[in-house]
């Protein structure tokens, strides 16, 4: 049975930058506050970009990293919560047409807020390993300023734009070692963009009350996350018989620096594991792991046969653990 490994990455940010001391002129609130609570301190947003536009370029350099042909990539799948397009065409099949593979190929989006990215590992991991493909080209890509209420203040600081992207090959060595994914449906409105959908199409009614923006309850979603992230991390690691010092990366969805350090500490990772990228990208959604990873990467500290475990939790809720080996070249060999 064929194994599946991560063999490239790559990230892609807009150039305009939004600062903290940006929204102090736009809602009220301050620097000092934001960081405080969120860790945050600028976010990038496209302006005449889409999300399509993001992955597309993300994906053109997980392709070039990856040494591969763009004929041999046999699937794209992007997931997204701020696509293109409400319903179709799917935002996977604009990326694959914008990088020329027009030649009947396999490619579709998932839905899965800022878990998305594991539950892409999931998918091509099984994909590969099952044999029904060899070279799957994965993409978490955000728009997410367009889907942003900037009249609240409780929101709109927490969110930015970028796609980072990455190839999941067959091969025998620096496989992925597990993924977990899951969710619970139940509290689904604590997190969610409640119109333009079925429940609530596109009307003056639905505009008017703001249904089209993210709506979140913070608190509860802050409290849900961090237990849930938690026990989702020590599942994995008891499963595999690893312990936090077995991983080189420790590298979480990158939503909030309370909720990162909470789970960081309770799972006694140190300060040199934890990749943070919070701070000057924001919340990115299904974006955020793979941005994290590339930066880890460039900076030279992610290598080949490294071992990563990545965590995410979003609306749904879903949520997911990964553990993996790096599979792609060392970025100094690149260049």
């Amino acid at each position: 049975m064929p194994k599946a490994s991560l063999i490239s990455i790559a990230s892609y940010v807009p150039e305009k930058i939004l600062t903290n001391f940006d929204f102090e002129k736009m809602v009220d609130t301050s620097d000092e506050w934001i960081v405080k609570r969120t860790g945050i301190e600028q976010r990038h947003i496209a302006t005449t970009e889409i999300t399509s536009d993001l992955g597309t370029k993300a994906a053109e350099l997980a392709i070039k990293r990856s040494g591969l042909e763009k004929s041999q990539i046999d699937a794209v799948i992007c997931a997204t919560i701020s696509p293109d397009h409400l319903c179709m065409p799917s935002t996977a099949c604009k990326i694959a047409s914008n990088l020329g593979l027009n030649f009947g190929i396999t490619a579709f989006d998932i839905s899965a807020a800022c878990t998305g990215f594991i539950y892409l590992l999931e998918l091509a991991n099984s994909l590969i390993v099952s044999g029904a493909k060899k070279n799957v080209l994965i993409i978490g890509a955000e728009k997410l300023s367009s889907i942003v209420d900037y009249t609240d203040r409780s929101t709109c600081i927490l969110f930015g734009d970028g796609a980072g992207a990455a190839v999941i090959s067959a091969s025998e060595e620096n496989e992925i070692i597990d993924i977990h994914t899951a969710s619970d449906g139940r509290q689904a409105e604590l997190l969610i963009t409640p119109g333009c959908g079925s429940a609530f199409p596109a009307s003056d009614e639905t505009l008017k009350n703001r249904l089209n923006f993210i709506h979140m309850s913070g608190n509860e979603v802050f409290k849900i996350a961090v237990q849930t992230l938690s026990k989702s991390v020590i599942e994995i690691l008891h499963a595999n018989k690893m312990q936090s010092e077995d991983i080189d990366f420790f590298i979480p969805h990158q939503a909030n620096i309370r909720i990162i350090d909470a789970v960081k500490n309770r799972l006694n990772f140190t300060d040199e594991q934890c990749v943070l990228t919070v701070a000057k990208y924001g919340n990115t959604s299904s974006a955020s792991i793979p941005m994290a990873i590339n930066d880890a990467y460039e900076d030279g500290r992610i290598k080949n046969g490294s071992v990563l475990l990545l965590d995410a939790f979003g609306g749904g809720f879903t949520w997911g653990s990964a553990i993996l080996k790096f599979g792609g070249r060392n970025f100094s060999d690149l260049l």
